[in-house]
């Protein structure tokens, strides 16, 4: 396991912050970077042409190792929305008259589809976990010969359910249907292998479990997806853009890879170094040791939970960086401003108290928890 590196984080001792699904805080490091590359834009003589570059590309190619992909294949986006509305622009559906879609998945993984269904006369199937049966398995029901594309997270976003990516990557290419990944719940904390789950398109917003700053993030293109059209008709992401005094020539081929999608002003001076630093440091700390640091952390924990009372979702149906504990009917109605009186703070979602600790966590905050939960629970 690794220690707790709450030192590396500017959260007091009374603060217990167990809601990385919600927001990460910023490391002090990369706190530090934003606040040295903000200087740096406030005297612009000091930029140069390779400002513009460099740290993208060392973005991107620190994300790819954490993915394990070439990182020609890494595009630079603001949101997870913009990733996927990309993946949507790009995917042809054919006369195939199925989307299927998680039940409560996260708005910015449906509204996409809905405008494709809506423009291809397609249906959206909504698949809703059942009792005895694992979200994996239900899923895999849908995915029938009819079924166009599959669009789901690696872990939901309400309690942590775990979905068997490889498994929906075998059935993808029985069927020949695309397969779309939002992996803001997940990327960053749990081990994921693009070589082997081989999505058609992935996105990553950065604010939550890669530790990074808001409105940035990563999107995935398979190569044979790096040909499309990008949202956006930006200069840098053409061939030769290096060449400022050249840029009136314009030109209609893109760079290689999947640099062609990414955003407009993607050489964010002030983001862009904190990115850096967010990802060395999880690079640093190992995807493996954080994922078996946070398994350990929650299994303990969620047996604590079950002792005063609360049904957490099973460790095998969960992701290991994930607790859900599904609330009593008779709940207060405030609850979590309850808890953030004491300085404890978390997420409700349909019904679930979401418990997302971190790295920062230590004993005193997951006693604080438990012990403030059997006396209001």
């Amino acid at each position: 396991m690794i220690q707790s590196q709450r030192h590396l984080f500017n959260i007091p001792d009374n603060v217990a912050y167990l809601n990385t699904a919600y927001m990460s805080p910023l490391l002090n490091s990369v706190v530090s970077a934003i606040d040295e590359g903000a200087r740096l834009k406030s005297q612009p003589w000091r930029l140069t042409i390779p400002d513009f570059y460099d740290q993208v590309d060392q973005a991107r190619s620190l994300f790819a190792r954490i993915v394990n992909v070439n990182s020609k294949n890494i595009a630079i986006v603001p949101s997870a929305s913009y990733g996927i509305q990309t993946a949507a622009n790009n995917l042809k559906i054919g006369k195939r008259k199925k989307i299927v879609l998680l039940a409560n998945q996260f708005p910015s993984n449906v509204y996409p589809w809905k405008r494709l269904a809506l423009r291809n006369d397609c249906s959206i199937k909504f698949v809703e976990g059942k009792a005895g049966e694992s979200l994996t398995n239900s899923i895999l029901k849908e995915m029938d010969e009819n079924c166009a594309l599959v669009a789901v997270p690696n872990a939901t976003w309400t309690s942590g359910n775990i979905i068997d990516l490889i498994a929906l990557r075998k059935r993808s290419n029985e069927i020949k249907s695309y397969l779309v990944l939002d992996l803001t719940q997940s990327a960053g904390a749990m081990s994921i292998d693009f070589q082997k789950v081989k999505p058609d398109f992935a996105v990553i917003a950065n604010y939550k479990w890669m530790l990074g700053p808001y409105t940035t993030g990563f999107l995935y293109a398979a190569s044979e997806h790096c040909f499309g059209e990008p949202l956006e008709e930006g200069w840098i992401i053409r061939k030769g853009s290096k060449d400022f005094s050249n840029l009136v020539n314009y030109t209609d081929h893109y760079d290689q890879g999947a640099i062609r999608y990414d955003m407009g002003q993607r050489s964010n001076f002030s983001l862009m170094p904190g990115v850096i630093k967010a990802l060395e440091q999880i690079l640093e700390w190992d995807i493996g040791k954080i994922e078996n640091t946070l398994l350990l952390q929650n299994r303990t924990l969620s047996k604590r939970l079950e002792e005063i009372g609360l049904s957490i979702t099973p460790e095998s149906e969960r992701a290991p960086h994930f607790l859900g504990a599904k609330l009593p009917k008779d709940r207060p109605e405030n609850l979590l401003s309850l808890l953030a009186d004491k300085n404890i703070f978390l997420s409700e979602r349909a019904g679930f108290l979401r418990i997302t600790p971190h790295l920062w966590n230590n004993e005193e905050d997951f006693d604080r928890l438990v012990n403030e939960l059997s006396k209001i629970l």
